[in-house]
């Protein structure tokens, strides 16, 4: 692959979605939210129903093809108090809900039935599937409660709960991620999201080819590792140059657990390689030395 030809493949997998692609993508929060609005069981409760994940940071590519819409329950919340010694529920006036996470699920499946047709809804161990038409992307449709983050000031960080039908929880944050993306990008004259996007098509085309160091890396892995990537490494010169520079930091950073011990998702709230997580850093190392050479760097 000559330099040029190199420029070139970066530049194609940098772009991000059609005006087609987003605007079917609003539609299809637009009528989540219009099926919460017209549910008796939901109509009344306090609910916000956002586009989360790679859709809303601007970072989808072509394989991303299902939107990821968060229906958070605001009057019901989850507490964490683990940095926060002495506050309790009972320490800040709070009072259980008599409305179980179960029974919001349910009422959110029924609306969506309403609105699509059993047909069309698809329920999940984690989302529901909505099927795309025309006029909508197929959409990933979760029932979420706020989950929120005390402090010992007794502030707290805002984020989602989110209860599996087979057992466990995940917590996310959506809105720090965003927030944090946004600031990336301009720091770097929008060239973090560009990166994002070149990880993902480029993971995505040696999966389709069945390599062994693509197959795990999911596309929020991606969006960390340039995350974690220094903001002077990726400001100047051309993709090529961006790409090199990010991948030499990013090889040497993953070479020992204690070089990256510190790395965070992109929502700062969360350690990158820590137990739990679904990958590992010799993955992610493995996986840059594998698109180093398929780009053909020297």
């Amino acid at each position: 692959m000559t330099p040029s030809e190199r420029e070139a493949l970066l530049s194609r997998w940098s772009d991000p979605p059609s005006d087609t692609e987003q605007t079917r993508c609003d539609n299809a929060e637009r009528v989540i939210k219009n099926a919460i609005a017209k549910s008796a069981l939901l109509k009344d409760r306090d609910i916000r129903v956002f586009v989360q994940g790679s859709y809303r940071n601007n970072t989808n590519v072509r394989l991303d093809s299902d939107v990821d819409i968060c229906v958070c329950l605001m009057d019901t919340f989850i507490t964490d108090y683990t940095f926060a010694d002495g506050l309790s529920d009972a320490a800040l006036g709070l009072i259980g809900s008599t409305y179980p996470y179960s029974q919001f699920r349910n009422d959110l499946e029924a609306a969506l039935v309403a609105a699509f047709g059993r047909v069309n809804v698809k329920r999940g161990n984690k989302a529901f599937d909505i099927k795309e038409n025309t006029y909508r992307v197929d959409a990933d449709v979760v029932a979420c409660w706020e989950y929120r983050r005390y402090y010992q000031n007794g502030s707290y960080a805002s984020g989602t709960a989110l209860y599996p039908d087979n057992g466990g929880a995940i917590h996310s944050w959506p809105e720090q991620h965003r927030n944090n993306g946004v600031e990336k990008n301009n720091n770097t004259g929008r060239r973090f999201k560009r990166l994002v996007r070149i990880m993902k098509n480029l993971c995505n085309a040696l999966t389709e080819q069945g390599n062994v160091a693509a197959k795990p890396i999911p596309s929020f892995l991606n969006e960390c590792l340039v995350w974690n990537t220094p903001d002077h490494l990726i400001m100047d010169g051309t993709l090529s140059d961006n790409v090199r520079q990010m991948f030499i930091h990013l090889w040497q950073s993953t070479e020992t657990d204690e070089a990256c011990k510190k790395w965070r998702e992109v929502n700062e709230m969360k350690y990158l390689f820590r137990p739990g997580q679904p990958w590992t850093r010799e993955q992610a190392q493995a996986w840059i030395y594998t698109a180093w050479q398929v780009l053909e760097f020297e």
